[in-house]
């Protein structure tokens, strides 16, 4: 997927819009607001430097299974080899299966852990 930025406010009571899109027309799941894209927007509710994020995230859907704001909170934890990020989401939409979140949240991981590797090998 790649990710549009419509609008994004980073401070406590900011706000921010977005667009998911699949960059291939042959993925498993449609999107939440057309076949090939989610939209959603959401609000700071928390931000707290080096430690902790929480977010207001709702999906713009005629499906009222993806209707409702989800809590994602997500903690920075310094360990050893760096920092450990977890992510927890609460009041998923029950059109989300928890696998297909799973994978969703993994592969968010998986990307930010590629980016923060390569920016501390630059020189």
């Amino acid at each position: 997927m790649k990710c549009e930025i419509y609008s994004f406010d980073p401070r406590e009571g900011g706000s921010f819009r977005m667009r998911f899109s699949y960059t291939e027309t042959d993925h498993s799941l449609p999107g939440k607001t057309s076949e090939h894209s989610d939209v959603f927007r959401g609000r700071f509710l928390e931000l707290v430097p080096a430690e902790r994020i929480v977010e207001m995230v709702e999906f713009e859907s005629g499906n009222p299974s993806f209707a409702g704001p989800m809590t994602v909170i997500t903690t920075f934890t310094a360990v050893l080899e760096g920092t450990r990020v977890t992510i927890r989401c609460e009041n998923v939409p029950e059109g989300i299966s928890a696998a297909d979140h799973e994978a969703g949240i993994g592969s968010t991981l998986a990307n930010l852990a590629a980016f923060a590797e390569r920016r501390s090998h630059r020189p």
